[in-house]
């Protein structure tokens, strides 16, 4: 199995939810995150002084699926997430070695 985190802009995690939708993804964990890449952040003013902002607003979108499903997933993310600008997100894939679903009990791939 793997785990699938997507870094994306936040005005487009109605379209990722959509496009992992239609591949067959059924559950997903969604986290409100700030961090800053190449972007490196902004600078504002308020109250007439001037700020940097260093940490920017993101999503975090995360799924595990069966190893064969990955490519697949990665990418729908890519297409739905993709502005082509600058701060688009970043994907990580990674193996999980276990999954149990805590009610049934099950293991492996039928738990997710």
């Amino acid at each position: 199995m793997k785990k699938i985190e997507a870094i994306v802009k936040p005005f487009k995690l109605e379209e990722v939810k959509d496009a992992l939708h239609e591949v067959g993804i059924e559950g997903m964990t969604v986290s409100e995150v700030k961090g800053f890449g190449r972007q490196k952040g902004h600078t504002e003013i308020y109250r007439g002084s001037e700020y940097t902002v260093d940490f920017l607003p993101k999503i975090k979108v995360e799924v595990v699926v069966a190893d064969g499903k990955a490519a697949e997933v990665t990418a729908a993310i890519i297409k739905a997430a993709k502005t082509g600008k600058i701060g688009d997100g970043k994907i990580f894939v990674s193996t999980v070695e276990e999954a149990i679903r805590i009610r049934t009990e099950e293991k492996g791939e039928s738990a997710v």
